[in-house]
């Protein structure tokens, strides 16, 4: 019966994964209602992820989407830059020609590196944002083809991913947020061992809620069995299944193999060997037909026909003769653009390749590169250098594989397949020594050396050196994120230098080790930098020296902002001028309008930085143009005209998105998020918080939306979301580079949150922590905050008995800090005035003339919640008075006060204010219809008799033992009262309770009970 059934190794039958199915489908139905679609399929070799692929595809073309796959590909070990992304764009140029076109106007030059269709590529500039740039621009590419109509961008094999392709995608599961668009990639489970590059991105993907996984599991019996059935077109044995079953243990792929060679009758030749079992058919093929497939193995994941006839140097007749041999015996199958051959299944490919001899591959190896070398037409021309490279080094010919691999170095970077680039040139100092020296002496620096600004003469002459690799490798080292590879070359570049005597070269190093140490948190980079200065010292000007200056500058704004901080920027303008470094110039007038503006000359710095921003974005230096847009709205916010920081920073996240600058972005949100909370919109600043921790790259703005989002906590009443994200801050911000920025915001949110749950001293070990470290110039903007709110909390907590040991020095420090800061701008005076009025207040010593100057002065600063707090402060200090007009003004001040907590939703505000109104019998609307609140603000609170009692003690500072001892309850009985009142008060403990009480005055010393002995 079974000798005249058909057999096929497919099975036209879609077996199982229902629910995979179901899942994928559900994307695709968000996908269309516009909600943009992320999905992982992972599962083992063979088990069946490329058939769901093809299966959903089909699917989803029926329902009118748009299917682009891309593959990526493989040639011997090294992936392609970007392969499936290409691949994919070129099936939309293909179906969406003139959506496509209309999607990449303005930006062809840079998409074209991953599709020349577009057109030529632009020069471009490298650096750590050049990968962003075009990851940014790529996702907003693909956002904006699928519009109007569903896209799905299907990415196979992501186990051979180069890097570049990791990168990329991972940035668009992140960073998609509009579009009717499905992104989904298929990778071997079983392939990714601990080690293996994809581990990372898919514990990264993991953490992002937006990212499905689906991971296809084997098939079980059943399931086995109508795939059989599928394949021969009738109903197996069920012994037959059995045994297919336990063989192939559910793969799919192995059901297929295994159902072919038993009924074609090669049951008896075959093993359990994986190895055999692959290997089988292919050995089944005439001889011509098994060269031709090894040919293939060994050629890439995928072979072009012109190419496979080169190197296999058949008549043409005997070669499609032996093509067709393979392609029915369903080993080879044609690429779906009908121009080549692949394996039908890469695992069978894998068992071809690994069967080759060592000679046998590289006597392959050459024969493809000496026919793409013969006719580069061969393949399409984003490959050539690439596969060419990769030819000639796995043949083993060091003369031909040296400017082979720096030829495809020098794409890679072109491509900002910086990663590529950094495997690449590792490969060519690999081969360096074994390169005739004939060979090595041809070379020249142009085109493969561009990293070192010192290039002694004409660089189309000067002869590439060993260093000059060292050199290139560093920085595609950093620019692509590989930042551990790149520190042990320069250190090793160092050592070589150590035999040397070029300190230029050696002091860019050095200048390179400082920037690395910084990003992977291994040090603060000052010694790195001074190591470099020393080296230029007494060195004519060069670009260098100018380079060592400038980051010194930079380094020292933000480490020990000062006089020495503002010459060093001075002297590298001068020097970057001399040697018309223009960018270096631009970078650090930069800083040294920051320095000015910390030194006091406010418009002077301003007006210098705001030049550089116009300057360098006119010119088209993006770095710099991206870091004054983080730079001048920060020193605006510093010095109070938040409104303008606003205006700079809403087109700072325009110009950052427009160019990919995704670090410059981030801090621009983080700004933008602490500007929006200064001016009292705090759903603005906690969505650009938020935007800022989910487009940031590096540690630093990360740790700058966290703390904006403490701080709005903080000032909202939620302690646990304030300490949740000081805790997410602080892991950002590290303790390995100190900055005075970072140390003095995070002393101000501990020692508000200490403050808020009643943890005086925590608060008054936060503040000496930060005092101790310092009040550098040009970080007035988070002293005058924090010395403020230590204050506030030393004046809250003035009639708690346990506040009272160290309050004195505590006061001391607060006053002596006060004095010693300058206070040249409004913004400053009124901080100044408002901490002073505070420490009066901790001394019981403040009046309403205090108070009514620092609300004179806080008015015009358009700082709505500052003006609430203080007009609160009056409010109080009016009523004490007793006067029926203090009483007047006082009642206006409490219902401003009201309404601004009220709209920011700032409830410790709002309490304080509703029970200061309770207490005076005012009522905080204008409608005096309604009933009066109670007197007594212990009572508003809803506590009984005894548990006011009960809170009066534990305001003192009394145990529970002691609590029942002065009342004369149980200790049990008080314990429950102290429970009750927590609640009723919404603390979580007896500390923040007794805060409470305290700072909203609810009970005066008199009231707090002492108990006496004797």
């Amino acid at each position: 019966m079974l000798g005249s059934v058909e057999i096929r190794s497919v099975s036209p039958v879609f077996v199982g994964r229902t629910a995979e199915l179901d899942a994928l489908r559900e994307a695709l139905s968000r996908a269309t209602a516009g909600e943009p679609q992320a999905l992982l399929i992972g599962g083992e070799a063979g088990v069946g992820k490329t058939r769901l692929v093809e299966e959903f595809a089909k699917a989803a073309a029926r329902e009118g989407a748009v299917v682009a796959v891309g593959g990526c590909v493989e040639i011997g070990a090294d992936g392609l830059p970007f392969a499936p992304f290409s691949t994919a764009l070129r099936t939309l140029h293909r179906e969406l020609p003139a959506e496509l076109a209309e999607a990449a106007a303005g930006q062809e030059e840079e998409l074209a590196r991953l599709l020349p269709e577009l057109g030529e590529t632009g020069s471009g500039r490298h650096d750590e944002e050049g990968m962003a740039r075009l990851f940014e621009l790529t996702a907003r590419l693909l956002e904006r083809v699928a519009t109007d109509r569903t896209v799905v961008l299907a990415l196979e094999d992501l186990h051979w991913a180069d890097a570049s392709t990791r990168h990329l995608l991972s940035y668009l599961f992140r960073t998609l947020r509009t579009g009717r668009l499905v992104v989904l990639a298929t990778y071997r489970s079983d392939d990714v061992h601990r080690r293996h590059p994809m581990r990372p991105l898919l514990a990264e993907l993991d953490r992002l809620r937006t990212v499905r996984r689906l991971e296809l599991s084997r098939f079980n019996r059943d399931e086995v069995g109508r795939q059989i059935a599928g394949i021969l077109a009738a109903e197996p044995e069920p012994a037959q299944v059995d045994d297919i079953f336990r063989r192939s243990d559910g793969n799919a792929f192995f059901v297929e193999e295994l159902a072919v060679a038993v009924f074609e009758g090669c049951r008896t030749g075959l093993t359990d060997t994986l190895r055999d079992l692959l290997l089988v058919r292919v050995e089944a093929l005439p001889e011509t037909a098994q060269n031709v497939a090894r040919i293939v193995a060994e050629g890439g994941s995928t072979v072009e026909y012109r190419l496979l006839a080169a190197v296999a140097r058949l008549a043409e007749d005997d070669l499609i003769e032996a093509l067709r041999a393979a392609v029915n015996a369903n080993i080879l199958t044609a690429t779906p653009t009908g121009d080549g051959y692949r394996f039908r299944h890469s695992l069978v490919r894998e068992a071809v390749g690994d069967d080759l001899l060592p000679g046998e591959r590289s006597r392959i190896n050459r024969r493809y590169a000496e026919a793409l070398e013969a006719d580069p037409g061969l393949v399409p021309a984003d490959q050539r250098a690439m596969r060419l490279a990769s030819y000639w080094y796995h043949a083993h010919d060091a003369a031909k594989a040296l400017p082979a691999v720096l030829e495809a170095a020098v794409q890679a970077r072109t491509r900002h397949a910086y990663s590529e680039q950094l495997r690449l040139l590792e490969r060519a100092m690999e081969l360096w020594d074994a390169a005739p020296e004939d060979i090595r002496a041809r070379l020249c620096v142009a085109g493969y050396a561009e990293a070192y600004p010192e290039c002694a003469g004409d660089p189309t002459t000067t002869p590439l050196g060993f260093l000059d690799l060292m050199t290139e490798a560093t920085c595609a080292g950093r620019f692509g994120g590989e930042r551990e590879r790149a520190l042990k070359i320069t250190k090793r570049a160092l050592r070589l230098l150590e035999h040397e005597h070029d300190p230029l070269r050696a002091a860019w190093f050095w200048i390179q080790r400082s920037r690395l140490v910084q990003s992977l948190a291994r040090g603060d980079g000052r010694q790195e930098l001074a190591t470099a200065q020393e080296l230029v010292r007494g060195l004519p000007p060069s670009r260098v020296h100018a380079e060592v200056l400038t980051n010194v500058a930079s380094w020292s704004m933000l480490h020990e902002p000062g006089p020495d901080a503002l010459a060093a920027a001075e002297q590298a303008v001068a020097y970057a001028r001399m040697v018309t470094a223009r960018e270096t110039e631009l970078n650090a007038r930069l800083t040294l309008g920051g320095l000015t503006v910390g030194a006091g000359d406010v418009e002077t710095g301003l007006a210098m930085m705001e030049e550089v921003r116009q300057q360098a974005a006119t010119e088209g230096h993006t770095f710099v143009a991206g870091r004054a847009y983080v730079n001048l709205p920060n020193d605006l916010e510093s010095v109070g005209r938040s409104r303008e920081a606003v205006r700079v920073l809403t087109e700072g996240v325009a110009y950052a998105r427009r160019f990919g600058l995704l670090d410059s972005e981030s801090w621009v949100l983080g700004n933008l998020a602490d500007s929006q909370d200064s001016l009292g919109n705090w759903d603005e600043a906690t969505d650009a918080a938020r935007a800022a921790l989910r487009r940031g790259h590096s540690a630093k703005p990360l740790g700058c939306g966290a703390i904006t989002l403490a701080l709005i906590a903080l000032s909202r009443g939620d302690n646990a979301e304030a300490a949740r994200h000081l805790a997410e801050a602080e892991a950002h911000f590290g303790t390995h580079d100190p900055m005075p920025q970072q140390w003095l915001i995070v002393a101000r949110v501990r020692l508000g949150l200490a403050a808020a749950e009643g943890r005086l001293a925590d608060a008054r070990t936060a503040l000496a922590a930060a005092l101790d470290a310092g009040i550098p110039p040009g970080t007035h903007r988070y002293g005058w905050p924090l010395l403020l709110d230590a204050a506030a909390a030393e004046a809250d907590a003035r009639l708690l008995p346990a506040a009272r040991p160290g309050r004195e020095e505590a006061l001391a420090r607060i006053a002596g800090a006060v004095q010693r800061l300058t206070t040249d701008a409004p913004v400053w005076h009124a901080h100044a005035a408002w901490a002073r009025a505070e420490l009066l207040r901790a001394e019981g010593r403040d009046t309403g003339a205090d108070w009514s100057d620092v609300v004179t002065r806080v008015e015009p600063l358009e700082r709505p919640y500052d003006l609430a707090r203080v007009r609160h402060r009056l409010a109080v200090a009016l009523l004490a008075d007793g006067g029926d007009d203090e009483r007047a003004r006082a009642t206006e001040l409490l219902r401003l006060a009201h309404a601004v907590a009220g709209h920011l939703d700032a409830r410790p505000l709002a309490d304080a204010v509703a029970l200061v109104a309770q207490r005076a019998r005012i009522a905080l609307t204008a409608d005096t219809t309604g009933p009066r609140p109670p007197a007594d603000p212990v009572e508003a609170l809803g506590l009984t008799s005894r548990e006011q009692d009960v809170l009066r003690l534990v305001a003192a500072g009394r145990t529970n033992r002691q609590i029942a001892a002065e009342l004369f309850i149980s200790p049990k009985t008080a314990s429950v009262h102290v429970s009750n009142i927590l609640a009723k008060l919404g603390v979580a403990g007896r500390g923040e309770a007794a805060a409470v009480a305290h700072r909203l005055g609810l009970f005066t010393a008199e009231t707090v009970p002492v108990r006496t002995t004797g």
